[in-house]
């Protein structure tokens, strides 16, 4: 053999044994960074190939939980009357006439209306002279504060009164629900009951609304997820009449609670603001004690909304407004209006389609939310 092929050879040796020292290291690093898992028993269900158990790897899917949507996101069109003039006021240096002026009509857009908006920016001018208040930020801090004012204090509780002494007979409560046709009054109807029964009080739903048969089919469909009972009667009878045997029978049955849907024909109607008074008066003419009288309205109709919170309650006394439709509105400011030009306070607020989505009022998240640009 020739001296180069030696030479070769050696180096074929060397580099072989390189080879086997580096594959060494890296498995026994691997057995060092891997935990050691003690094998899995073999699941007597598992399939056998050969005698032996074939052990298949759990899969646990991550349960995936939406979020609940917040007020914020619920209410990005009654925000968006707010946020462009909310954008130029801070742009600015200082705070001007053209200031105020924006701010007007952003609240003039927002459906506050004209008598609501003056006191409103009325009572931010003498806050900001008094405060000697220059910076736009500041400006807008102080008309939230003046809008949390304005909307503070009222009585927002949904009253039931437990009737502690039955020796006359049981009495039921009862809450009636007022509004025109389309503002989802048969709907809120449907979700109190549930969030009622769930509270742990028995409910029954009288289905007062006898000129519309699609409202006593969607009560029976809400009576049968509510557990609750129904009280119809026939197509165009006497609304009074369901609603005077509905609280019969809750009384006799020791029910705590009669939800009762009325007729919604246009609140300009004389004959249906007479109905509805009858309604009141016979709902607590027998065991019954109206402790509320709901007014639904749609948010999106505006200062609509105010008229039809006029007429009904001259019509029934009612003690609250339920808001529905918050979320697809531009109009929130419609709330304002409600309060502080008829004294009504509004008690409920929908803002979506589910159950969950029925929300006692909150003034200073929906103030809060407003300003959340």
């Amino acid at each position: 053999m020739k001296p180069w092929m030696y030479l070769v050879l050696a180096a074929l040796v060397i580099a072989f044994g390189v080879a086997v020292v580096v594959v060494s290291r890296r498995r026994a690093e691997r057995s060092i960074e891997a935990p050691s898992r003690p094998p899995a028993a073999p699941s007597p269900e598992a399939p056998q190939r050969g005698g032996t158990a074939v052990l298949e790897p759990d899969i646990v899917e991550p349960e995936v939980v939406a979020p609940p949507a917040t007020l914020r996101e619920r209410m990005a069109r009654a925000r968006s009357a707010f946020a462009g003039a909310f954008t130029g006021i801070l742009g600015r240096s200082g705070i001007t006439s053209e200031t105020w002026d924006e701010l007007e009509e952003a609240l003039l857009r927002a459906d506050v209306g004209i008598g609501v908006t003056t006191g409103l920016l009325d009572g931010l001018r003498a806050d900001v002279k008094e405060r000697s208040i220059t910076e736009p930020a500041e400006l807008l801090d102080a008309l939230q504060g003046e809008m949390r004012q304005r909307l503070a204090g009222a009585d927002r509780t949904l009253h039931f009164e437990p009737d502690e002494d039955a020796t006359d007979g049981f009495s039921p409560n009862v809450w009636l629900f007022v509004g025109v046709n389309g503002v989802g009054k048969t709907t809120t109807i449907g979700k109190v009951a549930e969030q009622q029964r769930v509270a742990g009080r028995s409910v029954l739903m009288a289905a007062g609304d006898t000129f519309r048969a699609a409202a006593a089919e969607q009560l029976t469909t809400w009576a049968e997820r509510a557990e609750a009972e129904l009280v119809r009667g026939n197509e165009g009878g006497d609304p009074s009449a369901v609603v005077f045997d509905a609280v019969e029978r809750a009384a006799a049955r020791r029910i705590d609670l009669v939800l009762a849907d009325t007729a919604g024909r246009l609140h300009t109607k004389t004959n249906l603001m007479e109905e509805l008074r009858k309604v009141r008066r016979v709902a607590e003419k027998g065991a019954g004690r109206v402790t509320e009288v709901l007014l639904v309205i749609d948010a999106t109709t505006g200062q609509n909304g105010l008229a039809q919170a006029r007429e009904f309650g001259d019509a029934t006394q009612v003690t609250g407004v339920v808001l529905t439709k918050l979320d697809g509105s531009a109009k929130g400011g419609i709330v304002f209006a409600i309060e502080i030009e008829l004294g009504l306070p509004v008690k409920l607020v929908g803002i979506g389609e589910t159950i969950g989505d029925l929300v006692p009022f909150e003034p200073d998240e929906f103030v809060g939310a407003l300003f959340d640009v």
